[in-house]
This record gives C-alpha cells, structure tokens and sequence, in this order.
C-alpha cells in the first residue's frame, strides 16, 4: 500500500509534515482536505480523524494524527539522515525539548494573525484590537525566549545541523510573515537562521509549499477565498473565542 497524507497546505503543522516527506524522498499519495471549505468536518473524513484535524498519515491500516507524531514516524521508518532526529539520546532529548516547548509557546501564537485578519472576517466577525496587539506582544515575547534559550549562538535550534525542530518554527514562522508581520525586524539571529535553514531546504521546495500561504493575503484581497460552509462555522468560532 502507498503512505496516505491528508493535508491542507494552508496549516503550518501540514507544511511541515509535507516539506519533510519531500525532501526525503519519502513517496506518499497527497489526500488534500481544503479546510476552508469545511472538508474536515465531512462523514468521510470523520472516519479518518474523529478530531476533525490534519494533518493525517495513514500507513495501510495504521492512522497516525499530530504532526510531531507523523514527522518522528517518518523519521524512524524510512531512516532519514540522523541529523533530523539524532539517534543520540542527549541530541534527541534537546530536539524533544524544543518540540514541547513549541507546542505551548507558538503554535497557538503564531496563527492568531490569520484568524484576525483572514478568517475572522471571511465569517463577520471581527476580533477586538486589544486582542490582537495582546497577541503581537506575545510573540515578540516567546521569539525573545526564542532566541535566548534555544537559538543562542547556534547555526540551529539545537546545534549545527538543521532538525525536526527547525522545521516545525520555520513553518510556524512564515504564516505571520505572509500577512505582513516583520518577525525578523531587530533579530539578526533568527534571520540568519532562517536563511539557514532555507538554503537547507532549497527555493523550489519551499515555493512549492509556501505558495499558499505567501498569497493569502492577497486572496483575501481579492475575495478569492471561500466562504467556508455552515457546518464548519461553530469551530471556527471556537478558535476564535479562544483568543486571550
């Protein structure tokens, strides 16, 4: 059977997860879900995540949700070069270390911009500004906790070598970019880095998967993006009302 990947390249977890399969040649069949258009809250997709959520990787009867999950999986099964996630049990812990701090300290943070200026007011509703600027001083504090404890001097998050842990900031990273954020205004580190980790990654690659986001704000200019269906509406409102 072919490796499955239910993706939306519109979510930075499924960037992540799909510029990691490509880079390593890892041969997969793409199952795209526009979540803008609702298509994870169908029946069908139900039977694929009960949560509703991408990205997905399924392995014949083995489903797989959580992208840190499906990246470490990938990792192990078709033996990737070490330095994504080092076998070395200190070099590994470090890159573990980062991931759960990631989870808690961005990726919540730095999607807020999209809900504010894209999503919100795709469905009429406008987020109050006080939440919004509460919500970019967070992220100037967590890149400064960023850059202290992790970043460092360092070429990478973790050391010399690009990782798992590089991979999932940088897609995080570029979303508030796309919308006209300057993360790396003042922060020569975190631009070096990501330069870095860029070239590591090459042009063509991260054309192909960071068009999407790149050009949001221009279809959200241009009224291009669809209105996503009633069924999908509560869970967005949810997202929303969870801003603090």
């Amino acid at each position: 059977w072919a490796l499955e990947l239910y993706l939306d390249l519109l979510s930075q977890p499924c960037c992540a997860v799909y510029m990691f399969a490509k880079k390593n040649g890892i041969p997969f069949q793409l199952r795209t879900v526009e979540l803008l258009k609702g298509q994870h809250m169908s029946e069908e997709f139900f039977q694929v995540n009960c949560l509703w959520k991408v990205p997905v990787l399924k392995d014949g009867g083995f489903l797989l949700t959580e992208s840190t999950a499906i990246l470490i999986y990938l990792s192990s099964k078709y033996q990737v070069a070490d330095n994504w996630y080092p076998g070395d049990l200190q070099a590994r812990a470090r890159v573990n270390e980062y991931l759960g701090w990631h989870a808690d300290n961005i990726r919540g943070t730095f999607g807020v911009p999209l809900w504010a200026q894209v999503i919100g007011p795709l469905i009429g509703m406008q987020i109050p500004k006080e939440k919004v600027d509460h919500n970019k001083a967070g992220m100037g504090q967590a890149l400064q906790l960023l850059e202290d404890k992790f970043l460092g001097d360092r070429a990478f998050l973790t050391g010399q070598q690009v990782t798992l842990a590089d991979l999932m900031l940088l897609e995080e990273l570029l979303q508030p970019v796309a919308l006209g954020y300057n993360l790396f205004e003042g922060r020569p580190r975190l631009a070096a880095w990501r330069a870095r980790v860029e070239a590591f990654l090459g042009a063509e690659l991260c054309q192909e998967v960071h068009g999407s986001i790149l050009s949001i704000w221009e279809q959200a200019a241009k009224k291009t993006i669809p209105v996503p269906p009633p069924e999908a509406r509560p869970f967005m409102l949810l997202r929303i009302a969870r801003i603090p």
